[in-house]
């Protein structure tokens, strides 16, 4: 059940977004260049790419906010947004190759097998595939929450085992579930919500980095000085590389946050840049951390296989970005229009329709195999790349590190997430720009230092 008496969350959000995949490239290299591990493979089907591409571009989700989105001042939501309707593209792909009707995602029925993107696919997309198999051992990546999800370890193992990943578990020292405090006994009080989002989190370090450790940080509650606390935990406990999927909106007490929770030289943390479209938000604008933006994901007949834009569902759907109010400009950026804290670095995938498989089990919101998309998918994503490139030089902040080696990232063009009176604030532009970055991973040199 969902914590009570929590005035940050007002019961969940519905958001619902359209997307549609509209060109006959997307189909001709399929949506989903590497099969999933144990997914059956679907019966081929004599159908033109003009035909599939026809129906993939059909493609459309309902999703909902996993933990509200209005937080009240000090406070911070996370940024899952689940699917509870409608029709993901790689949904309508296996449909076209099958020659059948495609199936609809059930606000809160159990999957059978996932609906949304796997570990392959996501190592594909990012030139990851031989990182993500070689790379990673003895590195802890560690997931920052509010409140307690009961299932996680048990959920972890599941997904884990579908897609054949090596097992992370309490016993063999790969995952280790502990309070802000370091607890492994004395947990938060557990919130169904926010269980989404912890296993949406373990899921994306479990598919780009499967050979790392896990370490899950559990906020008393979704403040920030709680939040913060647990970042400070998660660093303590030696974790080299800290994802955090919330977010709120700033305030004059960031630069504070900044100094008691943020500053950790030598490790990379990263915050997801938030779902509501333009509009900057805290801590994804704090200068110490990897800001990370979100991208539509699919597939093309590049050489690539994959194409990205902005994410941007409506006017207040979609990745942030923008120019931080209160946070200096770290040394690094030098976009000339923000004179402080620009959001955001770098993206990785995050629209609902292009979303990612995650399997979740706590609360009767969907228990099962889900569909799950926002900022929230993109920033483990980016921690664990961080983890794959290998541990960052003591004195270091890996925030900079792409702005080293652009080369290595796939610049991302096409899109916008709102209007804005500075164009790069809001809309992709060659290089550097608000809602992308510098663009997403292609493969690991971007993120070493």
């Amino acid at each position: 059940m969902r914590t009570p008496n929590t005035p940050h969350i007002s019961g969940r959000s519905r958001r619902i977004g359209t997307a549609a995949t509209a060109t006959a490239a997307l189909l001709l290299a399929g949506l989903g260049i590497a099969a999933h591990a144990d997914a059956a493979t679907p019966t081929p089907h004599k159908v033109s790419a003009k035909t599939v591409a026809a129906q993939v571009a059909k493609a459309h989700v309902q999703y909902e906010s996993a933990c509200g989105t209005t937080p009240k001042k000090g406070y911070a939501a996370c940024h899952a947004l689940r699917v509870t309707g409608g029709t993901t593209a790689y949904m309508e792909k296996q449909a076209a190759l099958k020659g059948a009707t495609p199936k609809t995602v059930k606000p809160n029925a159990t999957s059978a097998t996932p609906t949304g993107y796997g570990p392959s696919d996501l190592q594909a997309a990012y030139g990851l595939t031989a990182a993500s198999s070689s790379n990673g051992a003895g590195q802890t990546i560690a997931i920052v929450d509010a409140y307690d999800d009961p299932n996680a370890a048990a959920d972890l193992a599941t997904y884990r085992s579908y897609y054949g990943l090596p097992a992370c578990t309490v016993a063999n020292g790969c995952f280790k579930k502990v309070s802000q405090t370091g607890s492994t006994t004395s947990l938060p009080t557990a919130d169904s919500g926010w269980a989404g989002e912890i296993s949406l989190d373990l899921d994306m370090v479990s598919a780009i980095a499967p050979n790392a450790k896990i370490l899950l940080v559990e906020a008393s509650s979704s403040s920030m000085a709680n939040l913060g606390k647990a970042v400070n935990e998660a660093v303590t406990l030696g974790a080299k590389f800290v994802s955090n999927s919330y977010g709120g909106s700033e305030s004059s007490s960031d630069t504070s946050y900044d100094s008691s929770y943020f500053n950790h030289p030598g490790v990379a943390i990263t915050v997801s840049a938030g779902d509501e479209a333009y509009g900057a938000e805290y801590p994804a604008g704090s200068k110490y951390v990897t800001s990370v933006g979100g991208t539509k994901l699919s597939t093309s007949s590049t050489s690539r296989g994959w194409t990205e834009s902005v994410w941007k569902t409506s006017s207040t759907e979609g990745t942030g970005s923008g120019c931080s109010a209160y946070d200096a400009k770290p040394s690094w950026q030098t976009d000339t229009g923000c004179t402080k804290r620009m959001i955001s670095d770098v993206s990785a995938v995050a629209d609902p329709a292009t979303g990612v498989s995650v399997y979740d089990s706590y609360g009767s919101d969907g228990t099962g195999w889900n569909t799950y998309g926002g900022t929230s998918a993109s920033a483990p994503i980016i921690a664990s790349v961080y983890a794959l490139a290998g541990t960052p030089s003591s004195s270091s902040y890996p925030a900079q590190f792409p702005y080293k080696n652009t080369a290595a990232l796939n610049d991302v063009t096409s899109g916008n997430n709102g209007s804005c009176t500075t164009s790069y604030f809001c809309t992709a532009a060659t290089g550097y720009d608000g809602p992308t970055g510098l663009g997403t991973p292609q493969g690991v040199a971007a993120f070493t230092g």
